[in-house]
């Protein structure tokens, strides 16, 4: 279904789910690339690209949203042809543009203007708030970073190595996604897409402001997250190696001490056999390889 916002002569048309009809009625009204329209069918996500004709333009774009379990990051593709007097979105596109959409139908059934009067702004106005949306993801991802630094020295193992892992997941998916998009975003501002309207290069620069940003802080999150990692792992096998210190310290001393009783356990004539204070003797004997081997292992330092 094939939905549209009127703003005095500028139409914003949104298609969530396109059927080989509302394709066929883009490719006979607008005249668009059989390619675009191919596009658009694939349900598989395309390379983020920005294709230039002489009478529009055809947009795909990556932006993060969490799962429904809000833990993993997916990447959702924005599909937009962008001409003079129209722009239209097209599939199951970010939830920002259906929501966005959405405040504008309500603002056109209450009689309240839209405050764009260009394709041009209107799309500004779809990458602003894609760009700030992400930016909130960003910086949920940041808290979860610090979060890990706050727990870093307790003995949650498994809770600490899952988020980490999951961290680093997400922010390997947000590393992919930017990438390529950087380049895109700098032709904006460079005037290699010069769009319809007159001054709109501040505007453009401030799109590619937001994504730098955003880029930035995917970097910094990734080596904050990945000397969190190093820290981590450093911790868990100094707390390894404590632990098999301490066994290894026991067994040492449980050894003459097992080799005494073991000795004494054997039907042979062994010394103090028939003394009375036998017992005595041979405990009084452990208690003293216990002391002389615990004061060794003390003047070593290793304990």
């Amino acid at each position: 279904m094939i939905q549209t916002l009127k703003i005095g002569t500028l139409r914003w048309h949104h298609i969530l789910n396109p059927t080989d009809e509302n394709l066929e009625y883009l490719a006979s009204n607008f005249h668009f690339h059989p390619l675009d329209i191919e596009d658009c069918r694939s349900e598989v996500n395309q390379r983020p690209k920005v294709d230039v004709y002489d009478d529009y333009y055809f947009m795909i774009l990556h932006f993060p949203n969490f799962d429904r379990q809000n833990k993993f990051l997916k990447i959702r593709e924005v599909k937009i042809f962008w001409g003079e007097d129209y722009v239209i979105t097209i599939g199951k596109s970010h939830w920002v543009v259906a929501e966005m959409f959405k405040e504008g139908k309500e603002q056109e059934a209450q009689g309240d203007d839209f405050e764009v009067g260009t394709s041009d702004q209107l799309l500004y106005h779809i990458l602003e708030r894609l760009m700030k949306s992400t930016q909130k993801i960003i910086r949920k991802i940041g808290d979860d970073v610090d979060s890990i630094n706050r727990s870093l020295f307790t003995i949650k193992a498994e809770k600490t190595i899952e988020t980490i892992s999951i961290i680093r997941k997400n922010i390997i998916m947000l590393n992919t996604m930017f990438k390529p998009q950087l380049p895109l975003f700098a032709r904006f501002e460079s005037g290699q897409i010069e769009g319809y309207a007159n001054n709109m290069e501040d505007y453009w620069g401030n799109i590619l402001d937001y994504y730098k940003q955003m880029w930035d802080m995917t970097e910094d999150y990734a080596e904050l997250i990945e000397g969190l990692s190093q820290t981590y792992d450093s911790l868990q096998a100094n707390r390894t190696n404590e632990i098999i210190k301490i066994l290894t310290l026991i067994s040492s001393i449980l050894l003459p001490l097992t080799f005494l009783t073991g000795l004494y356990g054997m039907n042979v004539n062994l010394p103090f056999q028939h003394d009375p204070r036998s017992f005595w003797i041979v405990i009084g004997t452990m208690l003293l390889i216990v002391g002389l081997m615990v004061g060794l292992f003390k003047r070593k330092r290793w304990m």
